[in-house]
């Protein structure tokens, strides 16, 4: 996980792109570090975010990018993964498949240092009233410690980066997007937009109970494609969950597969439905472009031409790999090799990316919203 980043000038210039930048990241636990290698990429290239979403340990990322400030964020990404690595005993005396099983167990039975220890008393009985805020077989005060030392929320909440999070409601089965543009971000959000049940228990923020954002939307694209005004952006959306794979021929192979297809993006339709949006949006602009002055200028004129739209958003996807001896565990996965080899994985992807710069070039303007898939390996 090394990096250069101490050589890149706290005021690096502003890489010349077509738009707002905009950083989407995934839930998915270990297979995190991910991001953190896709914005390792990024720093070094000097690309500033402008805007930064995340859920569950995307959240985590997208804290610790807009809560420090540019000189200080791989510092503080480096110290999070390197507290987070999980330490159990040496098994490499044993087969590769027992080895790995042992540690995920270990993982299971004592939690992980700074980030959630088990809660004793849930194993007491599944009706045992634990209450809403405890109900959960691992207790996360470790990582609100954790986030309290290494995020800065009063940067977030000034002159950091905008910061969204999404948590999913306990009582109304909604998506809430909390947004440093609109309200006070603070380490309970991000706490909440990481709160996977049953693991972990629900966070409450004024008065509501909020679980994983991941429970509704675990790729939360769609935040950008609704925000108004809508601007011009490139759109780098790190995905951890395979959408494509084998068949499976067995049960690990079906609790694998099972996963990446519950969490994976749904960003090509997306897309889809957003091109169709916007051909609309785009006509509107056009049509309203036609009228006389007099005609544009009234207000029952200006109320529908207000429906138009003539932006362009990359979405420049990219997506983690699969790995030999990859399971359905492999979110816990919180081992120093495993952490590194996804860290490197994607700031090699993201820096074929900004190589490629797909983002240049002649575009259909009815198109609006253009996905970019990575296509070197």
């Amino acid at each position: 996980m090394g990096s250069n980043h101490d050589l890149v000038a706290e005021t690096a210039p502003q890489h010349h792109l077509p738009g707002q930048v905009v950083l989407v990241f995934q839930g998915g636990g270990a297979l995190g570090s991910y991001q953190a290698g896709v914005y390792q990429a990024l720093h070094e290239a000097s690309i500033e975010p402008d805007w930064v979403i995340g859920t569950s340990i995307g959240a985590i990322n997208a804290g610790l990018i807009a809560g420090n400030r540019r000189g200080d964020r791989m510092a503080r990404l480096e110290e999070f993964w390197k507290r987070v690595e999980s330490h159990p005993w040496d098994f490499g005396g044993l087969a590769s498949g027992i080895s790995d099983a042992l540690s995920n167990w270990s993982t299971m039975l004592g939690g992980i240092p700074s980030f959630f220890e088990p809660n004793p008393l849930a194993h007491l009985g599944m009706h045992l009233p634990l209450g809403a805020d405890r109900a959960g077989y691992y207790s996360t005060t470790p990582l609100e410690k954790t986030l309290t030392e290494l995020v800065d929320f009063g940067h977030i909440n000034g002159a950091g980066p905008r910061l969204t999070v999404g948590a999913a409601n306990v009582r109304t089965s909604e998506m809430r997007y909390f947004d440093s543009r609109t309200s006070q971000i603070s380490v309970r959000h991000v706490l909440a937009s990481g709160a996977l049940p049953p693991a972990f228990p629900a966070i409450r923020i004024d008065g509501e109970l909020y679980w994983d954002g991941g429970v509704l939307s675990n790729t939360p694209t769609e935040i950008v494609f609704d925000d108004f005004p809508r601007r011009d952006a490139v759109i780098f959306a790190a995905h951890m969950w395979n959408p494509a794979g084998p068949e499976p021929g067995s049960i690990a192979e079906v609790l694998h597969r099972h996963k990446d297809i519950q969490y994976s993006s749904r960003i090509s339709s997306q897309v889809v439905r957003q091109q169709q949006t916007h051909r609309l949006r785009h006509v509107i602009s056009q049509l309203a472009a036609r009228l006389s002055d007099e005609d544009r200028n009234s207000d029952a004129v200006k109320q529908l031409a207000a429906f138009g739209c003539t932006t362009t958003m990359h979405v420049v996807q990219l997506l983690a790999p699969r790995f030999d001896r990859e399971t359905h565990a492999k979110d816990i996965d919180f081992s120093r090799a495993g952490i590194r080899h996804r860290w490197e994985a994607g700031f090699e992807h993201t820096r074929q990316m900004l190589e490629q710069k797909p983002w240049l070039g002649e575009f259909d303007p009815l198109e609006g919203v253009i996905l970019h898939e990575r296509t070197m390996d």
